[in-house]
């Protein structure tokens, strides 16, 4: 396999809190992570130093986690605005390229109201999705399990059922009947919610936590290579940081048939690196 460490471009700016956790998580699978700032990003667009930070200088763009200007203006939407008077057509070009993009909690939004996802019949730039305020207008943070039913998404392949921390207050996933049909034709639902036993979560608390509509929680572009969630994968980067771990430990322990001076193994992946190190394979 390739040595190649591809270059991965986190936008930090004010409000985002999670570029540490996902810059480092790119790291460990393998990629080359820098945290750039986006006033960075907008000056680099008219320098001509080799040192300019430019989009088109990386294989993966990561849109973290956090709150976006304090999400003042609605979630994501103050950055994604800030995106689209600077950058528009540097970003629209970037994804014509092979090229990933990724964008957790406050990153999805940011993508949504950047018409990145779904941009169902091609469109690009145009705004097709919302995440709304959550049904019962609180911060949900909790653990949940969520499936991937897409075969077309990249970031997902070899993933079956996943758990994962969400922690946000407007996660209530909504597009038009009309796009959710194109949607569902061609392959850009990702993630739903589901039971601990895969079972639909059918819209109920707590399984699904905000209320999205038919359980979506994660959607590509039509190429799959474009892929926005809402839950974090980066908090989830080592074993020790699932929810109920303890008891995981436990039974390991038991199954091992532990006596004194035995080794034992555990563990010490989350499964959350799943999702980044697809993406950074890609381009091995």
């Amino acid at each position: 396999m390739s040595t190649i460490r591809p270059k991965i471009l986190v936008i930090t700016g004010y409000g985002i809190n999670c570029e540490e956790e996902t810059a480092k998580c790119f790291n460990w699978v393998g990629g080359e992570a820098e945290i750039i700032h986006i006033n960075d990003l907008i000056e680099g667009k008219s320098a001509s130093t080799s040192s300019a930070k430019k989009l088109s200088n990386y294989q993966i763009v990561a849109f973290p986690g956090g709150f976006s200007y304090g999400d003042d203006t609605g979630s994501g939407n103050a950055l994604a605005n800030k995106i689209r008077n600077n950058l528009k057509e540097d970003l629209l070009t970037y994804l014509k390229e092979d090229k990933l993009v990724i964008g957790i909690c406050n990153g999805m939004q940011i993508m949504a109201n950047l018409g990145l996802i779904p941009a169902t019949d091609m469109k690009y730039g145009e705004r097709q999705s919302a995440l709304m305020r959550n049904v019962h207008v609180t911060l949900e943070c909790r653990w949940i399990h969520v499936k991937n039913i897409s075969k077309k998404c990249i970031w997902t392949r070899e993933i079956d059922m996943m758990h994962l921390p969400v922690s946000h207050g407007e996660g209530n996933f909504y597009v038009e009947p009309a796009t959710l049909e194109k949607m569902k034709t061609n392959d850009q639902i990702v993630f739903k919610f589901v039971n601990e036993d895969g079972t639909p979560a059918n819209n109920k608390f707590p399984a699904n936590p905000n209320g999205a509509m038919e359980d979506i929680t994660g959607v590509c572009d039509p190429s799959g290579r474009i892929f926005a969630l809402m839950p974090h994968p980066e908090r989830f980067n080592s074993w020790t940081n699932e929810d109920g771990w303890e008891l995981k430990k436990e039974q390991m322990i038991r199954e091992q048939n532990f006596t004194p001076g035995k080794i034992l193994t555990f563990p010490t992946e989350g499964d959350g690196l799943k999702i980044l190190r697809n993406g950074v394979e890609y381009f091995k």
